[in-house]
């Protein structure tokens, strides 16, 4: 089942399968590794629903809401 970042729940694992969005944050998500591929796990969500802390490639980053609806993610069962 494929769904967004920013739909996933606490705890949820993904592979990304696509990243889309405009020039400058498409080119800063791939920058920080949101490439295709890459296993991502939701470690926290802020209780407004931004930001959100996903582990990737070994270490913790923070995105907002915008730029995780721009991933794309096979959900793990």
């Amino acid at each position: 089942m494929q769904k967004l970042l920013n739909e996933f729940s606490v705890g949820e694992r993904g592979q990304i399968k696509s990243v889309s969005g405009e020039g400058k944050i498409r080119r800063r998500l791939f920058d920080m590794g949101v490439t295709p591929g890459a296993e991502v796990l939701l470690r926290k969500k802020a209780p407004l629903g931004d930001p959100l802390e996903i582990t990737i490639r070994g270490y913790e980053l923070t995105l907002r809401a915008t730029e995780a609806a721009c991933v794309m993610l096979e959900v793990e069962k």
